[in-house]
């Protein structure tokens, strides 16, 4: 295996990200936006969340580069913007996020 020390900066981003991550209900949206692109209120339809609950879990998410946004008039639409993210879920649980 190869070694490497990280710069300080990328292990408090690194960091960051997994607290991200640490969230149930973000990881619940991250699930729901695995098939596709979905508004904020199919999510809230989709997760059982409240709207407002929806929409600070879609920041924290597109803060950290884990969704994209798109607006449409009065609409927000998000999708995965890394969906390497599931590639980490597989690692952690031992088994297949994707199937």
């Amino acid at each position: 295996m190869r070694r490497h020390r990280l710069p300080a900066a990328l292990l408090d981003r690194l960091a960051d990200r997994f607290k991200a991550l640490a969230e149930p209900n973000r990881l619940a949206i991250l699930s729901a936006l695995h098939g596709g692109e979905r508004s904020v209120s199919e999510l809230v339809v989709e997760t059982g969340l409240g709207q407002a609950n929806v929409s600070k879990h879609l920041d924290v998410l597109r803060r950290h580069g884990f969704v994209a946004r798109r607006k449409d008039g009065l609409n927000a639409f998000y999708r995965m913007a890394d969906r390497e993210v599931f590639r980490i879920c597989d690692i952690m649980c031992g088994s297949p996020a994707s199937s």
